[in-house]
């Protein structure tokens, strides 16, 4: 369970949750997330200027899928689904961001909803294992997650989302409004699309899986081209620290799923970059070379010791080479820089609890607390807050805390199970007991059997 641990906690080691770095899983990434949200939230924002009704950021999910492939999609509403593959082909911040913009535009164009029936009979399917499989990552069911998101058949079903090329013209106008809107270029959408136009010509079977989906056209680069021609901000540029933030991120991606010594062919050790020393402590920390890892992670700290990121890649290189120790401090100061994060809560609160040390419980129940406040969904918080609440001997709340995490989960029937037994246990009218008492009318309701009996009617 230490890699899926490390995955949930914040760690991109999650595309190793399978024991394969190339299955397709959905991976938990502070950092990476953090850049996706930064370049996606703009554009989100420009929304009110170009639609009648806006989209919000807290509607538009962003979810990182751990596959070397090149792709991206828009499925069940506002959920945008991008690849690890399509990150390191970005080779400029603009580039990512249109990708970004041409998948707000389906959304905002409600593409999906206006295919017919057979598609949207074949997305049944497909969403409900994609929902279950990211419920079982974050839950800490790493088997489980791999075998619903690797699967052929899951990921074969995205060719029933394949866009028109009426749609994907009108994406791409959208996403050039939507730049615009932001005060961002759209060349970096053509550039894109220019370095892959051989795709245009690549047999159905030889294609990206990206330009299955999104078929791609002389005359739409060239309808794309005019567009941006007309944009007042067509010469904008990225930010140099946005070309920092990308670099860095395909470092770790490659660190993390590429096998160390393709690791260390890209980055060799003449190349005193921090990209480079990044993706080399993370290749060493993947082939067991912890020393070496530190190392490296420690040159990074000295370079930039107020850099969160780096000091939770030292706490997870302890973590996973069962120092629990050795991991607290790193992620007590990851903690210190970046309270907001949820994931890094956990990160530390799970290193707490690996001590065996009962005096550091509070501790870690105060960040698990903190992270559940950030992120209430998070299954595997849940599951370690119901570890510390065993450890205490707080056996109701123990019960109460694994309810929420098999109810965050989407394992219906354990959630009534445990929230049924909690609510015995707990001090009515808490609220605890009032949340448990609400699991179980609302399992009850969806999987119609009697609340009070827990039998099905």
């Amino acid at each position: 369970m230490g890699l899926i641990r490390a995955a949930v906690a914040g760690a991109l080691s999650a595309a190793l949750v399978a024991g394969s770095a190339f299955g397709q899983n959905i991976l938990r990434d502070e950092e990476i997330e953090r850049m996706l949200r930064r370049f996606e939230d703009p554009i989100i924002e420009a929304s009110a200027q170009t639609e009648d009704i806006p989209l919000r950021k807290q509607d538009v999910h962003i979810y990182l899928v751990g596959d070397p492939t090149m792709n991206a999609f828009v499925a069940g509403g506002q959920n945008i689904f991008v690849f690890t593959g399509i990150i390191v082909r970005a080779e400029t911040p603009i580039e990512l961001k249109g990708v970004l913009a041409h998948e707000t535009g389906h959304i905002t164009g409600a593409d999906l909803s206006q295919q017919g029936q057979m598609t949207r009979s074949a997305m049944g399917p497909m969403l409900a294992t994609m929902a279950a499989g990211i419920a079982a990552a974050m839950a800490g069911h790493g088997d489980a997650a791999a075998g619903l998101l690797a699967s052929s058949q899951y990921f074969g079903t995205l060719a029933a989302f394949t866009y028109t090329r009426v749609q994907e013209s009108q994406a791409d106008a959208k996403a050039v409004q939507l730049l615009e809107a932001s005060g961002q270029s759209g060349r970096g959408l053509i550039a894109f699309f220019e370095r892959f136009r051989m795709q245009e010509v690549t047999t159905q079977e030889r294609r990206y899986p990206y330009f299955r989906t999104h078929p791609l056209s002389s005359d739409r680069i060239d309808a794309l081209r005019e567009a941006v021609s007309r944009q007042s901000h067509r010469d904008a540029v990225d930010p140099p620290e946005e070309q920092r933030m990308l670099d860095r991120a395909i470092a770790k991606i490659n660190g993390f799923m590429d096998p160390p010594q393709t690791t260390f062919h890209r980055y060799p050790e003449s190349d005193q970059s921090t990209e480079a020393i990044y993706a080399r402590s993370i290749a060493h920390y993947r082939a067991g070379e912890l020393r070496e890892a530190i190392d490296g992670v420690d040159e990074l700290i000295s370079r930039e010791p107020d850099n969160p990121y780096f000091w939770e890649l030292k706490g997870q290189e302890f973590y996973e080479h069962g120092r629990a120790e050795q991991a607290v401090e790193p992620y007590e100061r990851a903690v210190a820089l970046l309270p907001d994060s949820a994931l890094l809560h956990i990160g530390l609160a799970q290193s707490l609890i690996d001590l065996d040390d009962d005096s550091r419980l509070d501790e870690a129940l105060d960040n698990l607390v903190a992270a559940l406040a950030i992120e209430p969904d998070n299954a595997f918080a849940w599951y370690q807050r119901a570890r510390v609440h065993e450890r205490r001997g707080e056996h109701a709340m123990a019960l109460y805390t694994t309810a929420e995490r098999f109810y965050f989960a989407g394992d219906a029937r354990r959630a009534y199970q445990f929230a049924a037994r909690a609510r015995g246990d707990l001090e009515r009218g808490s609220p605890e007991w009032l949340r448990a008492t609400d699991i179980v009318s609302a399992v009850a309701a969806m999987q119609g059997f009697d609340a009070a009996e827990g039998r099905r009617n």
